[in-house]
């Protein structure tokens, strides 16, 4: 084939190894190095352009001088681009392959791993991908985007496409004193404040409700605006509620029930100005409330990528608190209706998707996308 280029300093094209193969067993002996089969291949395969990471460059000179031996008409053109990392997640194929087989993550589908099927179970839109790539633009240096910036563009796609609902994670359970006894009264809420278009949806509301256990406060702090003793509060789309009685477990003396009255004058939609308050909160009724289990994702490194010091192992790197399962979270009934991989945003929860893979016909399961707070604008 002709001396190569100086600069190659006598590549290395085949290699000799008596060892079992794991696909042709031992057949072979003698096989090609990548650098000689890859240009080969592409030049086969009808590839254009060959997109490499930044650490190919060198072998840049090799992949162009097979293809000029071979006298290839249109030979395909190798171009480098620089390797992308993001923090708090693991990109190299090899580090994957240890936490799956490590069982540190449930299979390459795993929505806290980068892999399209992990991704597409979490959640993410192509629409966010393709927005966060452009906004990167192209690196030909190897480099770390912080994974905060892929979240934001996923905030912006799913903002104005998903349903907002309910859903109420930590329950606390309100009895409405004085609502009649046995009424179900549907009332209208829109599916999404900054998009008319989708419309809007009827929730039951009865006398019997659950709110989310963070929006009440025995002792509130300064700032807090939510739910307090003799304080009033709007429950979304319904009425002001005020506290009237709190119910103690006897043995934990924890807060395990409210009693609440209601203003009647004050339903939603109504035009009522008669008085203001200051926190609107979320809520379902107890008698029409689905159940579903809710798949909490974070991060899942802690600080350093990969382990790399002496003795450091993935149970060292990896985060704990990187799943956290959620079981009998509370949703309004609409939720009935979801399909797999359909996308909603919980409020004050987050965005979320109904995972495809663990979801049946007795039981609907939600994986957090993406919390609802965006701290990559206060970078």
């Amino acid at each position: 084939m002709g001396s190569p280029n100086i600069n190659m300093r006598d590549p290395v094209i085949y290699r000799i190894l008596y060892a079992e193969h794991y696909r042709t067993g031992n057949e072979w002996c003698l096989y090609p190095m990548y650098d000689f089969a890859h240009p080969i291949q592409d030049a086969i395969e009808g590839i254009t352009y060959s997109l490499c990471s930044i650490e190919f460059k060198d072998h840049r000179p090799l992949y162009d001088w097979v293809l000029n031996k071979l006298q290839i008409a249109e030979p395909p053109r190798q171009r480098e681009f620089g390797r992308l990392s993001l923090t708090g997640v693991v990109t190299s194929k090899r580090f994957l392959r240890q936490l799956v087989e490590e069982g540190y993550v449930d299979g390459w589908d795993d929505p806290r791993l980068p892999t399209l099927r992990g991704l597409r179970r979490r959640g993410f839109t192509p629409e966010s991908i393709r927005s966060f790539i452009e906004e990167i633009g192209g690196i030909r240096t190897q480099s770390t985007v912080d994974i905060s910036q892929l979240d934001h563009c996923l905030r912006q796609d799913l903002k104005t496409k998903t349903i907002s609902i309910m859903a109420v994670l930590k329950p606390l359970k309100i009895v409405i004193v004085n609502y009649p006894e046995g009424r179900t009264e549907l009332l209208t809420i829109e599916n999404n404040s900054e998009n008319e278009v989708i419309g809007k949806r009827e929730v039951p509301f009865s006398k019997t409700i659950y709110i989310e256990r963070d929006d009440f406060m025995e002792h509130p702090l300064k700032g807090f605006h939510r739910l307090s003793p003799n304080a009033e509060v709007r429950l979304k789309g319904a009425y002001f509620i005020k506290c009237e009685e709190m119910i103690r477990d006897r043995d934990t003396g924890e807060i395990i029930e409210l009693r609440c009255s209601y203003d009647p004058m004050t339903k939603s939609g109504t035009g009522f100005s008669g008085r203001k308050v200051k926190g609107t909160i979320q809520w379902v009724s107890a008698e029409h409330a689905v159940k579903v289990d809710v798949n909490l994702y974070e991060r899942l490194l802690l600080e350093t990528n990969v382990p790399n010091e002496e003795g450091e192992t993935w149970k060292d790197a990896v985060n704990p608190d990187s799943l956290v399962v959620v079981k009998d979270a509370l949703l309004e009934p609409s939720i009935k209706h979801a399909q797999p991989e359909q996308k909603f945003q919980f409020f004050r929860h987050g965005y979320f998707c109904v995972d495809k893979k663990l979801t049946t016909a007795e039981r609907l399961v939600c994986n957090r996308i993406v919390p609802l707070k965006d701290s990559w604008n206060k970078r």
